[in-house]
C-alpha cells in the first residue's frame, strides 16, 4: 500500500484517481480495500475544496460521477439491488427514491443536497 497524504494539487489528484481505478473492486477487509476507502475520502476532500457543484439535474450529476469513477449502471444496481429501477431512473422514467439518494450519495460521493433537486421525468 502506498503512503497517502492529503491531496494538494491536480497531479496528486490524478495519481489518486488512477490508483482508485486500479483497486476499486478490492475485496472487503483486504489492505487494498482499506486503501480504496482512504483514497475515496482523500479524493472527496480534495474535490470539496477545489470545485463547486455544477447546476445539473440529479441524474446528469449521477452520470458524470459514474463516468468519473468508471462505474456502469450494473454497479449502481448491485449497490441498490434492483437493475430495472436503476435503469428507469437513469432514463428519467422514474424518480430517485430516498434509499437511492442515500446509496448513490455514498457510492458516488455526491452531496445529498445535489440529489434532492427537482427534475423532470420523461413520459
Amino acid at each position: 500500500m502506498s503512503d497517502w497524504f492529503f491531496i494538494e494539487n491536480e497531479s496528486e489528484y490524478q495519481k489518486a484517481m488512477e490508483r482508485f481505478q486500479e483497486i476499486k473492486y478490492a475485496e472487503k477487509g483486504s489492505m487494498e480495500y482499506r486503501e480504496k476507502m482512504l483514497l475515496a475520502h482523500l479524493i472527496d476532500r480534495y474535490e470539496d475544496k477545489t470545485s463547486s457543484l455544477p447546476e445539473l439535474d440529479p441524474i446528469e450529476f449521477i452520470k458524470i460521477r459514474m463516468e468519473d469513477f468508471g462505474y456502469k449502471a450494473t454497479d449502481l444496481a448491485r449497490a441498490y439491488g434492483d437493475k430495472g429501477t436503476v435503469s428507469k431512473v437513469l432514463n428519467y422514467k422514474q424518480p430517485l427514491s430516498l434509499t437511492m439518494i442515500r446509496k448513490f450519495s455514498e457510492i458516488l460521493h455526491i452531496p445529498v443536497e445535489a440529489l434532492i433537486k427537482e427534475y423532470k421525468l420523461q413520459s
